[in-house]
């Protein structure tokens, strides 16, 4: 898969992340494992993502956006 087609990818699963941490916020009874569960994985997607586009930055140090 090409880097930006990954990087869309990423950036798809850590929105998604989001929505389901806010539908769970939203609930009567909130479950704080789930809660944190997703907390930690969009983190890890977050953490992938600069990972990502700190490799695929110009050596310049100019940022790509």
């Amino acid at each position: 898969m090409p880097m930006q087609e990954h990087l869309e990818s990423l950036r798809s699963k850590h929105a998604r992340l989001e929505e389901l941490i806010q539908e769970e916020l939203h609930r009567p009874l909130p479950d704080q494992a789930v809660i944190t569960r997703l907390k930690k994985e969009k983190l890890r997607i977050k953490e992938e993502i600069e990972r990502l586009r700190a490799a695929c930055a110009p050596k310049d140090g100019v940022p790509t956006h």
